[in-house]
Parts: C-alpha cells; structure tokens; sequence
C-alpha cells in the first residue's frame, strides 16, 4: 500500500527533525547533539526501513531513483511527506520550548556549500551501498552505517554548515527560526547535488547491480 510508505517517511522525518530541535536548541544544547541525532536517524531506518526504505531525505530519494531502486511516482510524494515531517516536528519543538530558536552566524557560503555537498554525498553513497546493494543484501548493520555517517558529519562540519545534509531537515530548522530564511537555498541546493551525484557514481561503479 503506497499510502503506508508515505506515513513512514513522515514519521521518521519527524523524530530526526524533532530530535534535532530539542538537541540544538538552547538553553539545552548538549555537546553530543550529533550522536543522538544520528541514533535517531538509525533507530527510525531500523524502523520503517522495511517499509519505505527509510529515506527520511529528500537528497537520499533522489539518489535512490537516479540508482533504480524507487519508482518516479514515489520520489515527490516522499519529498512531501519528508518536508511535512520536518516542519511538524519544528511545529511541535517550538510549542514545547515555547519560543523560536535564534540562527546562527551566516555561513561562508563557499564553504557551507562545500561541506554540506560532501557530507550528502557521503550520506547517500553509504545508504546505497549498505542498503540498496546486491552485495550487501540482508545485512543488518545499515541503519547502524547510515546513522553514524550523519553522527561523523555533524561533528566535523557543523560549525561551518550547521549539518543539515537534508532539505527536509534544513526547512525543518530554519521553520524552529535556527536558520535565516535567506540561507535555506544553501542546504537544498548542495544536498540535492550530494544526493545526485552519489548516485549517478553508484551506477558507474556497480553498472550490473539494477
């Protein structure tokens, strides 16, 4: 039932996203954010992952369809409920802390491109492989693998991005008011370019695994 994979993907978009409020936000914002947020990622692939896939990522759909392994017809309805996930649970953090959030300084831009097109990358190129590969088929360490690549990106990079690696997430954090509105393009823009570029290297690099 289709509409059973799109309730999925809202729902573990969700927690990430809400996991990220509550970890980020201050007065409350703890030195490893990054390790919870990744746990959530895992938690809700182990989760939903059967279903869905577990995505929860605009950028991973993409790459996934660029690879072949979900239909055109899923990839916006995905991003759809991936965003409505994201800005529910930034619904849903604001009520509980009971104020927005407050952005950070702008990014260098060339920078913030940069890492978070890498970091994507990085995310896709993993969930493909651990995932979605024929040679890894049936393993049961890929939520664990996925989990961890967003946990080592937010500890490297987020000072210069603020770690979004996600469109659903980035809208999700600029609606709880911890990104200007102005600098949202930087996270989708350089995600979907992760995203799409990870894919596009998976085909080249396993052109027999369709």
């Amino acid at each position: 039932m289709a509409i059973a994979k799109y309730i999925v993907e809202l729902i573990g978009t969700f927690f990430l996203v809400f996991t990220v409020g509550m970890c980020v936000l201050k007065p409350d914002a703890g030195v490893i954010a990054p390790l919870a947020i990744g746990s959530a990622l895992m938690v809700m692939i182990y989760a939903g992952g059967h279903i869905s896939g577990g995505h929860y990522n605009p950028a991973v759909t993409l790459a996934v369809w660029i690879r072949g392994r979900c239909p055109l017809a899923d990839v916006i309805p995905y991003w759809i409920a991936q965003v409505a996930g994201g800005v529910l649970a930034a619904m849903t953090v604001t009520y509980l802390r009971g104020d927005f959030g407050s952005p950070g300084p702008d990014p260098v831009v060339p920078k913030a491109l940069l890492v978070e097109f890498l970091f994507t990358f990085a995310l896709a190129y993993v969930v493909l492989n651990v995932a979605t590969s024929k040679a890894t088929a049936g393993n049961s360490n890929y939520g664990l693998a996925i989990g961890f690549t967003v946990m080592v990106g937010a500890f490297s990079v987020g000072s210069i991005s603020g770690a979004a690696f996600n469109p659903a997430v980035a809208i999700g954090v600029t609606t709880m008011g911890l990104v200007k509105v102005s600098w949202v393009w930087v996270h989708i823009v350089a995600d979907l370019a992760g995203g799409a570029v990870a894919g596009l290297l998976f085909k080249f690099l396993n052109p027999d695994d369709r």
